[in-house]
């Protein structure tokens, strides 16, 4: 059985980029021609000519963080696809809220590809942790998995004593979910008793995965490998030897660039990730994630020929990314607006025992009764994840504008 997932993994630089001109310029055509929106970004440009990819720079980024807005005034999803409602098979909905879309295509988020590289194979059983409800994290790994031919636990998130008995009783051969539920459930096991030691592999997303961690995952018998993928644009890139990068994903074609604009930086120089889709059914172009990394210079030591970026090294905007969600400034301002008590507030997001923290700190000088406990459930309500209140005294909190402190350092 081959090491690679197909002959594109290994294709020379040259033949991967004359075909990444080929699909760009057939997108682009595709875009405009059929997307509302791409329609009239893409008006003043003569998609047909396109021929370098130099020209791309000169092409308008679409930002993430302008699809809240797109999506208000043309609902469901911002004009961006073609798909007429009845080829749209869900819609998912992220914090923001941002809703994204996915049609009947076999693997429509690409995760085939990265599964196949943390080891999965046709027959395997994999339980995934991912979650089901309303974002779209469950379903991209069901259709990863179901592409290469494994059978799939539908376990999502909680009913950890439920899961390891699940675990302990099918035996499934590897875990595709969060790091920190996967240290949960080796931890819960050993307390419990239950079996869990016939997973063997694992592809983990949403959230960093430091050397101490994986070296856990290890030393209980399992070989993690990590993936970088959004709801909106599947599998960007994904490791195939630990600790040396993410290869680039051949669905889509990936650009560094400073953030705030469209130019390119310098090999190794860290900018924000813009992503252009080959998916026609949600052709995004120049899709600008708001994610911060850098292209590695060289080969992956596994063979594959395309290029390598370090990973997720921050956000370029204040918003950061919690168990696996996303959290946005203005899901805390509803918070604040929700509580009249509150006058300010800065999130703290930390990392602590392995596992993300979040701390809302709120300015209030009228500590009323039930107040923490008020708040901390319209955190869960608004962010989609738990975090914890601390009430400090009016003018604690700088007047810096920051609205989310990102303090997260890994070892």
């Amino acid at each position: 059985m081959s090491d690679y997932f197909d002959e594109l993994e290994t294709r020379s630089q040259e033949e991967r980029e004359r075909s990444f001109i080929d699909a760009l310029r057939v997108q682009l055509v595709h875009a405009r021609e059929s997307s509302s929106l791409f329609s009239q970004t893409l008006a003043s440009h003569d998609c047909e000519e396109f021929s370098n990819l130099d020209e791309f720079r000169n092409y308008p980024v679409l930002r993430k963080s302008a699809l809240v807005e797109m999506q208000r005034k043309t609902p469901p999803l911002g004009g961006v696809s073609p798909l007429k409602a009845e080829k749209i098979r869900y819609i998912h909905a992220s914090p923001g809220p941002i809703y994204e879309a996915c049609s009947a295509r076999e693997d429509f988020w690409r995760l085939a590809r990265a599964l196949y590289a943390a080891g999965f194979r046709k027959g395997d059983l994999v339980h995934n942790s991912f979650s089901y409800h309303l974002t779209p994290a469950g379903v991209m790994l069901d259709s990863g998995c179901h592409a290469l031919g494994c059978t799939v636990i539908p376990a999502g998130v909680g009913q950890t004593e439920l899961q390891l008995q699940t675990i302990n009783d099918l035996r499934p051969d590897g875990y595709v979910g969060t790091p920190s539920f996967l240290k949960i459930i080796i931890e819960k096991s050993i307390e419990s008793g239950l079996d869990v030691s016939c997973l063997k592999r694992g592809l983990v997303s949403g959230e960093a995965l430091p050397p101490s961690l994986r070296k856990q995952f290890k030393e209980s018998g399992i070989n993690i490998l990590q993936a970088y993928a959004t709801a909106d644009l599947g599998v960007i890139a994904y490791e195939t030897v630990a600790d040396t990068g993410l290869i680039v994903d051949e669905g889509v074609y990936v650009e560094i660039v400073r953030p705030g604009s469209g130019d390119p930086v310098p090999l190794g120089e860290v900018g924000e990730v813009v992503v252009t889709s080959f998916n026609p059914d949600y052709p995004l172009i120049r899709f600008a994630t708001g994610d911060m990394s850098a292209f590695l210079d060289g080969q992956s030591p596994c063979g594959r020929t395309n290029r390598r970026i370090k990973g997720w090294m921050g956000r370029a905007d204040q918003t950061a990314k919690v168990r696996g969600m996303f959290i946005h400034p203005e899901q805390i301002n509803k918070v604040v607006d929700r509580h009249s008590e509150i006058q300010k507030a800065r999130l703290i997001v930390e990392w602590i025992d392995q596992q993300d923290h979040m701390t809302l700190q709120c300015e209030s000088a009228k500590h009323t009764e039930g107040l923490e406990e008020a708040v901390a459930e319209s955190i869960r309500e608004f962010c989609r994840v738990r975090g914890s209140v601390r009430l400090v005294e009016p003018g604690s909190i700088p007047n810096d504008g920051i609205v989310i402190e990102d303090s997260r350092k890994y070892e």
